[in-house]
């Protein structure tokens, strides 16, 4: 079997983040495809890994390694001599690793790596391993490349990523096929499987209840819960029921949240795959800030005692299958159907009207008792993986704040040569200094990007590596979606989702929203 080099994916990945040109980019990467494909020979897990790697994701999704561990690298080697099976091989024993002397081992594992990696090498790796991988490889960028690689028709190759979930396993099953009939047959065939994790329904925005309402027809009205999004897969194996709970982004945290598997496990059902969320919540039934949600998914670190102190609440909303029947193509009335007949004790709340007002008071209802909004769902809509569209639309209450720009980071990829990422800060009341609440690089409109960079290189006052500061005069208007409490930042206080409106040059920075009004506002 004969090796990838690392280096040749490093290129790659290098010649996609140096080109604002979605042909350019499709084509690097679906030559380096079809040279895994070559390579790979009877490794047809190479595919997969390199597909994996060129759009910044690990095949493991995770290894147990974050920047602590990646802090004290060794010397870097002086010429490449790593392959990605070499590379994979290293990642796979990490992700492994478990129990007493783990870490240890997880260490020397590391060292060893990264002392084959030339230093262009280890600066991707460490990108790579810590989720920090910005070169441009989009997901649509990606699929397309699949498809030129494989020769197939990209809405094929979409809407196998769909149910199949990762890219990386697509691409493998297509450029391992003898012709272009054979990828076609194979791609059209990866179905929803339990246990393997599909991507999400997305929802589109709106501003207000009424415009996502039309009053023409009955729609779903369900409460928009602020906690983790979760997909349940149930099913019989060899030692029982089994249970895995993935999160939106497809990571599995099952041995995180055993209330919730408890919860699932009491459903009289043979198979099954649920969406939902799970949130922590007060007594008296308000949601915690979603930071004590994250936290308590975040650690498997002595999961029964966490469920004590901070119990999980599980909503599903949505079920994709059933006893081995895929329900992707049913109507969402249908599906909802389905879901009451098996969890009756676990829906999320919801009306069903076609009265923009009874919409309009289930809103304020849900955003009193502390959750972020609603989702407003087509009852004839069939469930569509992966894709954001008008089937289900969120209402959520907007806060827009005037803040002032104290520093500017320069972009990546398309936005490589342009001051992108905005450093926030709003005013503190009881003394005359800026606090920090955050950064945002959204909202902008190309105009906008080409305008800023001019602006904020004539208020440089310095700069240190990519970040350039500026003289804290220049407003902006900010869209968020709420805050939320933090030690990253002086104020004990974030912003969730900032969003650029527009710049306020009528505005000074002593008009600007204070840290205390901020906090009364949007409490976190």
């Amino acid at each position: 079997m004969k090796c990838m080099k690392l280096a040749r994916v490093i290129e790659t990945s290098a010649a996609v983040a140096a080109t604002s040109s979605r042909t350019a980019k499709v084509a690097a990467l679906a030559g380096a495809l079809r040279e895994a494909s070559v390579e790979g020979d009877s490794d047809s897990r190479l595919i997969e890994v390199v597909c994996d790697y060129l759009a910044g994701a690990l095949p493991q999704r995770r290894v147990g390694v974050g920047w602590r561990g990646l802090r004290d690298l060794p010397e870097p080697a002086d010429r490449p001599r790593l392959s990605v099976q070499d590379t994979d091989e290293a990642l796979s024993t990490l992700a492994a690793l478990s129990g007493t002397g783990s870490a240890t081992k997880r260490r020397k594992i590391v060292r060893r790596l990264f002392a084959r990696a030339t230093a262009a090498e280890q600066r991707w790796l460490v990108s790579l391993m810590t989720g920090q991988m910005r070169q441009g490889a989009s997901d649509g960028v990606m699929l397309l490349a699949i498809a030129r690689a494989a020769n197939v028709e990209g809405t094929v190759v979409r809407a196998a990523v769909m149910r199949a979930g990762f890219a990386g396993q697509v691409a493998r099953v297509a450029l391992t096929a003898a012709d272009h009939d054979e990828a076609t047959a194979r791609l059209a065939a990866m179905t929803l499987r339990v246990g393997r994790p599909l991507r999400p329904m997305l929802a589109a925005s709106a501003t207000t209840v009424v415009s996502a309402v039309s009053g023409t027809h009955a729609l779903a009205v369900e409460r928009k819960v602020d906690g983790i999004r979760i997909q349940a897969h149930i099913w019989a194996g060899p030692q029982g029921r089994h249970v895995e709970i993935f999160t939106r982004t497809l990571e599995e945290i099952t041995d995180r949240v055993p209330e919730v598997v408890e919860a699932l496990e009491r459903l009289s059902i043979g198979a099954a795959v649920f969406d939902g969320e799970i949130i922590a919540q007060r007594p008296d039934g308000r949601p915690h800030p979603f930071q004590v949600t994250g936290a308590r998914t975040a650690s498997s670190s002595d999961p029964d005692r966490q469920r004590e102190e901070v119990p999980l609440t599980t909503y599903l909303f949505d079920v994709m299958h059933q006893d081995g029947n895929d329900l992707l193509d049913l109507s969402a009335e249908e599906r909802w159907a389905v879901l009451s007949d098996i969890a009756p004790d676990l829906l999320v709340p919801r009306i069903v009207t076609a009265d923009p007002r009874a919409a309009q008071t289930f809103f304020d209802a849900q955003v009193s008792a502390g959750h972020e909004g609603v989702i407003v769902k087509d009852l004839d809509m069939p469930y569509s993986a992966g894709r954001r569209g008008a089937g289900w639309v969120k209402v959520k209450p907007r806060h827009t704040l005037d803040l002032v720009v104290t520093a500017v980071e320069w972009g990546s990829g398309r936005r490589r040569g342009q001051l992108s990422n905005l450093h926030l800060a709003c005013r503190n009341e009881d003394s005359a200094d800026l606090v920090m609440l955050g950064k945002t690089f959204k909202g902008m409109t190309d105009d906008t990007l080409k305008w800023q960079t001019a602006r904020f290189l004539e208020l440089e006052t310095h700069r240190n590596d990519h970040v350039v500061y500026v003289r804290p005069v220049q407003v902006v208007e900010i869209a968020i979606d709420g805050v939320q409490r933090s030690r990253r930042y002086g104020g004990g206080t974030a912003l969730r989702f900032a969003r650029v409106l527009r710049y306020r040059d009528d505005k000074s920075v002593d008009e600007i929203d204070s840290l205390q009004g901020i906090i009364t506002t949007c409490p976190p």
